[in-house]
């Protein structure tokens, strides 16, 4: 009996991946990412000197954003981390580059004065007849007023040294029947370039003092109505506390007196050598009385008998 055909069985196996998971692990992941990459910046921190501690802390309180110039040579770059004595010619100098290359200021420079001072760096905008920087009589900032602050702002922000504004004025009282003096235009000119400077991105803990001196510090004293006396003064104050040789010098001024004095008094001054003693004189040798042998002559003697005997021995 012949076999039946079995029917051919084909099984077909599907693979493939299991259902979708979602996404969840992405975030996951990257918030791990992230994580990890804040700990290295911080432990890089915390290994590096003050001087990289100091850019990274005006890099980040910069609203302006314009760390992205740092190490650059553009205008508002944070290449100085701090003003001291060593580096203050070169900020100068960077100002007096800026001030020519822009057109607006550059005819202005003759009444830009800026000189290094026992606090610090100091920038003076003086005033003309007409009034440059200032509306005349008021404390509100001409457009070239506004210019130069705003250029300042952008050289000075990035550093960590704290800036202090003068205001001063002439004598000619001011006219106004308010009781508005001198003194509150001084000051209120002094607090104006303060607000541009800020609104600029200089950080408020970068301003310590605003100062308004009316008409008591005058740049001209032989002429106290002289329009030049008119000026607002920003002072880039130094980091380190000046030093001061003024105690070392009166030590050895003092030191140097009591020698003198020593000398006419007839004292040896402090570390000269004593004088060498004189030897003494050898005492002389007691005189024999006559008859009598001298002691030394006398022992000798003695010591002769008892080594001779009684025959022998020597008479004195």
């Amino acid at each position: 009996m012949a076999l039946a055909k079995q029917p051919i069985i084909v099984i077909k196996k599907k693979s493939g991946h299991g259902g979708h998971h979602g996404g969840a692990w992405k975030v996951a992941y990257a918030d791990f990412v992230t994580a990890m990459m804040a700990l290295f910046i911080v432990l890089w921190l915390l290994s590096s000197s003050s001087k990289v501690r100091n850019a990274v802390a005006g890099y980040f309180n910069d609203p302006r954003s314009s760390h992205k110039e740092t190490g650059s040579d553009k205008v508002g770059n944070a290449d100085s981390l701090a003003l001291d004595r060593l580096n203050v010619q070169k900020l100068k100098e960077q100002i007096q580059k800026a001030i020519k290359d822009q057109k607006d200021l550059e005819k202005l420079a003759k009444q830009i004065e800026i000189t290094i001072t026992p606090e610090g760096l100091r920038i003076e905008l003086i005033e003309d007849k007409k009034g440059t920087f200032f509306e005349s009589g008021s404390a509100k900032l001409s457009q070239s007023g506004q210019t130069l602050v705003s250029m300042l702002a952008g050289q000075l922000k990035t550093l960590p040294n704290h800036l202090l504004l003068e205001g001063h004025t002439d004598a000619k009282p001011y006219s106004n029947d308010n009781g508005y003096t001198n003194w509150e235009l001084s000051a209120d000119r002094a607090n104006s370039a303060r607000r541009l400077l800020q609104e600029d991105g200089v950080g408020s803990h970068q301003i310590s003092q605003v100062r308004g001196y009316a008409d008591q510090m005058l740049r001209v004293k032989s002429d106290p109505l002289d329009p030049t006396n008119r000026r607002i003064s920003l002072i880039v104050q130094w980091v380190d506390a000046p030093e001061n040789p003024a105690p070392k010098a009166a030590e050895k001024a003092a030191g140097k007196a009591s020698d003198k004095a020593a000398d006419k008094a007839g004292a040896k001054p402090d570390g000269a050598k004593p004088a060498a003693a004189k030897p003494a004189a050898p005492k002389p040798a007691p005189a024999a009385t006559p008859g009598k042998l001298a002691p030394d002559k006398a022992v000798l003697i003695h010591q002769l008998n008892k080594s001779l005997g009684d025959d022998k021995a020597i008479k004195k």
